[in-house]
């Protein structure tokens, strides 16, 4: 496409009327250089005139370069084909194929077989360590981890993946130079250094409730399932599985204690069959196509390489979440063995490459390498 269509592309996200069906619709009628235009034309006569005479193309520009990012727009090799999908589907008033996406980080690729993983902001521990799993599991396989940097279940499963060191993409609502929420601007670093950071948002610009709403669709456009992990009954990964559903996106759900409302939106979603119930990253895997066509997927019944850990072993390596270190005092108390066999435990599955152990007596999981068997030495 010309300089002219993306520098109006470019003005038109400025415009911050996020998933408007209507411009969306005319967009693709007309072309951005002409909906500009007649933007620019319509001056005080049209709210969204009024606001495009007040963007200056030239410093979006330069803001963009400035901060390091680049602004995709459609045609372009790096664009995903699957926003196409957004074109026809509306999600409570919202809806459409964003007009452009500013990137900050390495090529936007690797999306095929992509999983999001969203979930409550405020999380439980359990909830963490699910999503942090998951994650780092699909990861290891191959599969991009999709998100959007928010705090719980969000920061858990783009450090999962980074734990391993897989692919994550970050889709923000407010602009890449500025991540929200600032306390994991160093989780948005480390994505950055390892995967992308996206967002519909011009730089500069802080998020707002319509910003992160049409984010949501971009996660669930950008991904071929969406796994909710823990998600209180209004929320945002509610609105997400919705945009999943619309797109023909298989929705997954976690299972959680009926004891806590966070469970309630999993547990609804699979009630209602809007979603299925997994436990693993196998059964997340099932749900999307496989990676290699010519490879079955995995089924439950199918023996992986973490299946031949003995019970006591394999609750040692499940009581460890990515990127921490653990003590054995504390994974005695996480699993209710006796220091003792702890020590004798954890050092066989370092042995057989499930854990690490570093110099300091810490545990923590390996980076990326493909474990052996492991048999359980016994301290007693």
């Amino acid at each position: 496409m010309s300089a002219g269509e993306r520098r109006t592309r470019m003005g038109l996200c400025a415009l911050m009327t996020w998933a408007s069906p209507l411009l969306g619709r005319t967009l693709a009628e007309f072309g951005a250089e002409a909906l500009w235009a007649g933007l620019l034309a319509d001056g005080e006569e049209s709210t969204f005139g009024r606001r495009a005479a007040a963007i200056d193309l030239g410093e979006l520009e330069r803001a963009t370069a400035a901060c390091g990012a680049r602004f995709l727009i459609p045609g372009d090799d790096e664009w995903p084909a699957s926003l196409g999908s957004l074109a026809p589907v509306e999600v409570g008033g919202m809806g459409g194929e964003p007009a452009g996406l500013w990137a900050l980080g390495g090529p936007l690729e690797g999306l095929s077989g992509a999983v999001a993983v969203v979930g409550a902001r405020a999380c439980t521990r359990y909830g963490e360590q699910a999503a942090a799993t998951l994650s780092a599991d699909l990861a290891v396989e191959g599969r991009c981890i999709i998100s959007g940097l928010a705090y719980g279940i969000d920061a858990a499963a783009h450090r999962g993946a980074l734990g391993v060191g897989g692919h994550t993409v970050a889709v923000l609502a407010g602009g890449v130079d500025d991540p929200y929420p600032t306390a994991n601007r160093r989780l948005a670093e480390a994505v950055v250094r390892a995967g992308c950071v996206l967002s519909e948002t011009p730089p500069g610009v802080r998020p707002t409730k319509q910003a992160f709403l049409a984010r949501n669709r971009l996660i669930a456009a950008l991904s071929e399932a969406v796994v909710v992990v823990e998600a209180a009954s209004r929320s945002g990964a509610k609105n997400t599985a919705s945009w999943a559903g619309e797109l023909a996106r298989p929705v997954l759900a976690v299972p959680g204690p009926i004891t806590s409302s966070l469970s309630a939106t999993p547990h609804r979603l699979v009630r209602d069959g809007e979603a299925v119930l997994v436990t693993s990253a196998a059964e997340v895997a099932q749900a999307v196509a496989p990676l290699d066509p010519l490879r079955e997927p995995e089924g439950r019944g199918e023996r992986r390489p973490i299946d031949s850990l003995q019970p006591a072993l394999l609750e040692i390596r499940e009581a460890v979440a990515p990127r921490e270190s653990v003590t054995p005092a504390e994974l005695a108390r996480r699993t209710g063995q006796s220091v003792l066999d702890v020590l004798a435990n954890a050092h066989a599955l370092v042995a057989g490459g499930w854990l690490d152990l570093a110099d300091d007596g810490l545990f923590s999981l390996p980076r990326r390498r493909r474990p052996k068997e492991v048999t359980m030495t016994s301290a007693s």
